[in-house]
């Protein structure tokens, strides 16, 4: 009996952390222009996020972080188009994909990853940053400190 209790007990303390419904995931857009339209459509901000996703353990541990957390997502899903720049080591992308990271890696003069960009739907830099310690909701706080959204 003293068993079961320990156990539920630690199963109640594992479940008090902020849950991740399934169908909550940010909808990265992989293709640049296509993305800058339809945050002028919108009127959204672009979030770019340049990630080496299968070899940068930083990149690894905001997505695990941040980006999968409900609270992050639900706020990207308001206020911005997300689009993934990606530069994998192992991971083939069509190389029409390769060339536009790379591409905005030089105009945006991107030195590590993971380099998070917010741009206006016009395109202006309105704040740079990358992996930052705290999860999800101190994320959201920065970027609600640092932009004003439309």
């Amino acid at each position: 009996m003293k068993v079961l209790w320990t156990a539920l007990l630690c199963w109640g303390m594992f479940s008090i952390s902020e849950p991740e419904p399934a169908d909550k995931k940010i909808v990265w857009v992989r293709d640049y222009d296509q993305a800058v339209k339809l945050a002028q459509k919108t009127d959204k901000m672009l979030l770019l996020n340049f990630t080496g996703s299968d070899w940068c353990g930083w990149c690894k541990r905001l997505d695990a972080e941040v980006f999968s957390k409900a609270s992050f997502v639900e706020y990207a899903q308001e206020n911005f188009i997300c689009v993934k720049l990606d530069f994998p080591r192992y991971l083939v992308i069509p190389e029409e994909e390769r060339r536009q990271n790379e591409k905005l890696m030089m105009k945006h003069r991107i030195s590590g990853f993971p380099s998070i960009l917010v741009l206006d739907p016009k395109e202006k830099l309105v704040v740079r940053t990358g992996y930052r310690r705290g999860g999800a909701n101190a994320y959201v706080d920065f970027l609600k400190q640092n932009i004003s959204t439309p």
